[in-house]
């Protein structure tokens, strides 16, 4: 045990300006596995989540709602401490950008920054991302002249603002990402090199004049703070710097790990450390940005629908399936996959299949062979060492991997074990042993050895599965002494006498094809309950012959409709329809499906290579219960219909303009 030892890990604070999805629970619930493991180690664990409040685009949607901005954002926040409350998320402190005592940290830091000499005051002409609140130069938009986080337009802006002169540190921050291990994965610390460091590493704008949502410059009020300086500035408030609200930032600065999409790493892994080395504070030790999750190749977003709402997933299959998938299923480093299918498909598979069939079968032998409770004689056989090395070895090479952030991987070794164990109840056939009076204490052995196995696996899962592994433990007889950290690397400490109690299925094994047509039917109520904003409504359809009538549109509005190209991989008809045919394409990002009503002209099989071109930013939709996510162009010519179609050669993803 690492007693006396502290361990400060935080999210980021999360913006709140829509409901919230399954999208937003990873990194929450990833780093409330990494501090549950932490705690279980003896570790005085500090978890830090909250939310970011300030900015412009809250004062322009509070404005159109009719309240004030803290009136918009009071039920928003409301609602995601329902979420972390229903996804067992257990934070030691929630921060919100409103709290008095941050405001106050905020204006000592900007003040402390200016008499420093590292803020002057200029004036900012350049682009500025609303949705993202991020400035941004011409030369890094992206190939729209959008912002290259969201894809979104940026607008011109122009005014008198404090600059950060972060030009200042470019060595010393290169320097730091390259010659420690801060950030993770390495192929972040290239992006952040390669993309903002080497063009020349320009000076911060760090406050606006524009907007007055955000916390006032103390010493020059039409000023407020940027809110990224203000929203970095959380995770050193939290702790009581530069307030009189708490009194522990000696005990648990500098942070052991922050976690973070990879949308923000620029702001954590360049901003914030420059502002610590301003600061003369010392830096933080880890930064781990991860992917996404993404919904059938798009990054995860509300108007998916209500199928990713992560309040409808908990109440149907628990919040421990749901936490279990989407941290088994994120690939280090990478983004990963979303679908109803797969959530269930790994339900099923490892939880039903794998530990839930393993606990069951076991208990289930012990209760019919001994009546509950094992005779201590014992004799050891085939196999056993096999096992028992595994189940030994399990808690360092999962304790390794939590350190590095490797949640899926650290699954992966615990369910490498589950698997080893419901093949060692093949190999050593219980149920045959069990029919000569002879091998009673072979069998004994067999049944114990399985039941310690599940001792180790239970505990180690209990970071990430905290609702269900206590149950677990208790059908096994486990008692909480059992389970002490320590414990997870000894084999055999389940009294030889132990006693089971048989229960329920903690994960019965779903019908897919069911339990789609069930979600399937709810599209849209569970969403429409949770979340705190309306839908658009549809615009109305024109028919050709209102064209005329529908005016002319601006270069700005055609702007909007993002048109891509791709090619078509797959082909096939709907099945409950003889109009629609479903197209799985190659977009350059990642793959989409769009459904297109063209079955009477064309057959799937002649459509498959050719390269098509269509909109990409078009609301998802289901169409005979397929999901759409775009529309293909085709013209109409004479009594047909032709999709229309570009130069084999044009790469994949490439903008229609």
């Amino acid at each position: 045990m690492k007693e006396n030892k502290t361990f400060y890990i935080t999210t980021p604070i999360y913006y709140p300006s829509a409901a919230p999805h399954i999208g937003h629970c990873y990194t929450t619930v990833a780093c409330d596995s990494i501090a549950r493991f932490k705690r279980i180690q003896g570790y005085d664990v500090m978890f830090l989540t909250g939310t970011d409040e300030h900015g412009m685009k809250i004062e322009q949607k509070a404005k159109e709602a009719g309240v004030t901005p803290k009136e918009y954002v009071d039920p928003i926040v409301a609602n995601f401490k329902r979420l972390w409350e229903t996804m067992n998320i257990s934070y030691d402190r929630y921060i919100r950008t409103t709290d008095d005592y941050h405001v106050k940290s905020v204006q000592k830091i900007f003040k402390t920054l200016y008499d420093k000499g590292h803020i002057y005051k200029g004036e900012y002409t350049g682009k500025y991302c609303t949705p993202c609140e991020s400035f941004w130069t011409e030369s890094q938009l992206d190939e729209n002249g959008c912002c290259p986080d969201c894809h979104r337009p940026v607008t011109d802006a122009h005014e008198e603002a404090y600059f950060l002169k972060v030009s200042d540190f470019a060595d010393k921050i290169e320097e730091f990402l390259t010659k420690t291990d801060y950030l993770s994965p390495k192929s972040r610390v290239n992006e952040m090199i390669n993309n903002f460091i080497k063009p020349g590493l320009e000076d911060l704008c760090v406050s606006r004049t524009s907007f007055t949502w955000g916390v006032p410059v103390e010493f020059d009020p039409k000023h407020v703070v940027y809110v990224w300086v203000d929203a970095l500035s959380n995770y050193i408030s939290a702790l009581g710097y530069e307030n009189d609200k708490y009194d522990d930032f000696a005990k648990y600065w500098p942070a052991d790990m922050h976690m973070t999409a990879k949308e923000i790493v620029r702001f954590h892994s360049i901003i914030w450390p420059i502002m610590l080395m301003m600061l003369d504070l010392p830096l933080p030790k880890h930064l781990y940005g991860h992917g996404w999750i993404n919904f059938n190749g798009q990054k995860m977003s509300k108007s998916i629908g209500n199928v990713i709402d992560p309040f409808v997933l908990a109440e149907r299959y628990g919040s421990d399936s749901v936490r279990y998938q989407i941290l088994r299923d994120m690939p280090y480093g990478s983004d990963s996959n979303f679908s109803n299918e797969i959530m269930i498909g790994r339900i099923n598979t490892d939880l039903a299949n794998g530990f839930g069939n393993l606990l069951s079968r076991t208990v289930a032998m012990v209760d019919k062979y001994f009546g509950g409770t094992l005779p201590e004689n014992r004799e050891e056989g085939d196999f056993d060492s096999d096992l028992k090395e595994m189940a030994q070895g399990l808690a360092h090479s999962v304790e390794k991997l939590m350190d590095e952030a490797k949640l899926s991987l650290a699954l992966t070794e615990i369910m490498n074990v589950v698997s080893r164990a419901n093949k060692y109840i093949d190999e050593t056939t219980p149920w045959i042993l069990a029919k000569d009076p002879a091998k009673s204490a072979r069998l004994a052995t067999v049944l114990y050895n399985l039941l310690d196995t599940l001792r180790i696996c239970s505990a180690l899962l209990a970071p990430f599965m905290p609702a269900i592994m206590p149950k677990a433990l208790e059908q096994i007889g486990a008692k909480e002494s059992d389970t002490e950290y320590d414990k997870l690397s000894v084999f055999g400490v389940l009294p030889a006498d132990v006693t089971v109690k048989k229960g329920d299925a903690l994960f019965p094994r779903i019908d897919v094809n069911a339990e789609i047509d069930y979600l399937n039917s709810i599209i849209g109520t569970k969403q429409e309950e949770n979340s705190d904003s309306k839908q658009e409504k549809p615009a109305a359809k024109v028919e050709d012959e209102d064209l005329d009538k529908a005016g002319l549109i601006s270069i700005d509005q055609f702007a909007q409709v993002k048109l891509r190209t791709a090619q078509v991989l797959a082909c096939e008809k709907v099945a409950k329809s003889n109009k629609l045919l479903k197209f799985q394409l190659d977009d350059g990002r990642g793959g989409r499906q769009i459904v297109s009503g063209i079955a009477k002209w064309y057959k799937p099989e002649d459509l498959i290579g050719k390269k098509i071109i269509f909109v990409a930013n078009l609301t998802p939709a289901k169409l005979c219960g397929e999901l759409s996510e775009g529309m293909i162009l085709s013209c109409d010519c004479g009594d047909s219909v032709k999709i229309l179609t570009v130069d084999p050669e044009v790469p994949n993803g490439s903008a229609v303009k």
